[in-house]
């Protein structure tokens, strides 16, 4: 079931908060298994909506690490924490890796391994990570022995349970102990709405739009000029931004909604200065797992410096195949991990040895050229890293390196011609193409752009400049003004449902 759809909304989401709050006469202990019990039904309607095989392997998987975690609670043994992980990686393995293994072995040796086109549960990446770190917690004693109900919940809640954040038992088992012990919270909820209707909009207004130019330019990078490409190129970090941040909203606002407060996710990411202050922004419960649980353990910063730098790289690489099963993620892991390397080895090594920031202690006496030279380093900063990583993109969403090569070709040798009618008809808002009609736009030679230009420049500001949705529910002033547009915009997002898209994170 998605978040950005007609069920989920008028039918799923309703249900879920009236029974959750509906009155009982449960009181206490009674109280809380009922609403945990409501909320983990719920939890496998959402997911048994996409398939109901889907569910069978995710309650398969919930049991095997359940039992796990009761052995290792009572007795820690390394063996069976290994052998826990072990078979977890293992059902990862045979569901997501096992036709690209097979396909890699068939081509490096001639062999004729039998592809078997498994079919990829949703969230299995989200659910397995989730699981192996409460299973290796438990091995290490920071995990108690937890109710069965308790530890369903945890896999299981949906909003968190398709595309992140990937929580641990210490954010999330302690309010799982509050539940049917505190009274109902308005407030909370009209804020947990309000994030909700704004991710919402990012998600159906502004990144399918995006995405709508993005299928096209793959689909037609043989007449892609070079504007074209670029175009392609940044409207996909655009579409993916928008995208992820939205889920990432909605799910926070719908757990808001239900006395839940999930980890952020997602902080701004295009207004970060370096990578390595990217990668505190982006996807950060995902940075978070592969410190703790692999980064870490391979030694971290602790065995020498060379082994720290292949420390990470083995981490982007992993994080890369993590996303998918392709040599193209691989190398998307790759790019990332080298410049993240080569900041780390600047900020250490060399920086230090260049003064630091003395060019900029040199201006303490004059005010307004510091904030000038400050903000005018901070935009390069912001520019140059939003291009490395747009590039890094296309290897994220091209098909194999092959095609994105092909696309990187085309926005650096492709012909220069005038950018592409077809592909600025994807950003023609029925709503916003009328407004050019009454102001009689229209009969401009350049009409047809007008909205493509409104669209970058606002997915550019908003995602580089302005304040993210958890910033502006902040400020948001609770009253007949707000409620006013935050309904207006609810009905504008549910009025393009007919356009409904998944996201683009349920694929990993």
């Amino acid at each position: 079931m998605l978040f950005n759809s007609y069920i989920f909304v008028f039918l799923f989401l309703p249900i879920c908060l009236l029974g959750f709050y509906l009155p009982s006469n449960h009181r206490g202990q009674g109280r809380a298994v009922q609403d945990k019990l409501f909320l983990i039904f719920m939890s496998f309607w959402f997911y048994g909506y996409f398939n109901p095989a889907y569910l069978l392997i995710m309650m398969c998987s919930i049991g095997v690490n359940y039992l796990f975690h009761r052995i290792l609670s009572r007795r820690p043994h390394k063996a069976v924490m290994i052998l826990a992980v072990a078979v977890d990686l293992g059902v990862l393995f045979y569901f997501k890796y096992y036709d690209f293994f097979a396909e890699t072995v068939n081509a490096a040796f001639g062999a004729s391994v039998a592809l078997r086109h498994v079919l990829l549960p949703l969230g299995i990446s989200f659910f397995t990570f989730q699981q192996i770190s409460f299973v290796v917690d438990t091995y290490r004693g920071e995990v108690r022995d937890c109710p069965l109900v308790d530890y369903t919940l945890f896999v299981s809640f949906f909003p968190q349970l398709i595309a992140g954040p990937i929580v641990n038992h210490g954010e999330m088992l302690p309010q799982f102990a509050r539940i049917g012990q505190r009274p109902v919270r308005w407030e909370r909820i009209a804020e947990g709405l309000g994030l909700f209707i704004l991710g919402l909009a990012k998600k159906v207004l502004l990144a399918d739009t995006f995405g709508a130019a993005v299928d096209f330019g793959y689909t037609n990078i043989a007449i892609l000029g070079r504007m074209d490409a670029v175009l392609v190129i940044v409207s996909y970090s655009l579409q993916l931004y928008f995208d992820f941040s939205g889920y990432c909203d909605m799910a926070r606002g719908i757990g808001k909604m239900l006395g839940i407060e999930l980890p952020v996710n997602f902080d701004s990411p295009y207004k970060a200065v370096n990578i390595v202050d990217f990668w505190k922004r982006w996807h950060i419960t995902l940075n978070r797992f592969f410190t703790k649980y692999v980064y870490i353990p391979l030694g971290g910063n602790r065995v020498g410096t060379g082994r720290m730098y292949l420390n990470l790289m083995i981490v982007f690489l992993l994080s890369g195949l993590w996303h998918g099963a392709g040599w193209n993620y691989l190398v998307w892991g790759a790019l990332h991990g080298i410049l993240y390397v080569l900041t780390r080895f600047w900020s250490r090594s060399v920086r230090p040895r260049l003064g630091g920031g003395k060019a900029a202690a040199r201006m303490q006496g004059s005010g307004i050229a510091l904030r000038v030279y400050s903000a005018g380093l901070t935009w390069a900063s912001r520019l140059l890293l939003f291009a490395y990583v747009s590039v890094a993109w296309v290897y994220f969403r091209a098909e194999d390196i092959a095609q994105a090569g092909r696309m990187l070709m085309t926005a650096v040798k492709g012909p220069v011609q005038k950018l592409s009618m077809d592909l600025a008809a994807c950003f023609q808002l029925d709503e916003f193409w009328y407004v050019i009609k009454v102001l009689h736009l229209d009969n401009m030679a350049c009409s047809r752009y007008i909205l493509l230009w409104v669209m970058l420049g606002a997915g550019i500001y908003l995602s580089m400049a302005g304040r993210n949705a958890a910033q502006r529910m902040e400020r948001v002033r609770y009253g007949t003004g707000s409620a006013v547009v935050f309904a207006a915009l609810a009905v504008w997002c549910v009025l393009t449902f007919s356009k409904v898209s998944t996201f683009l994170y349920f694929n990993f």
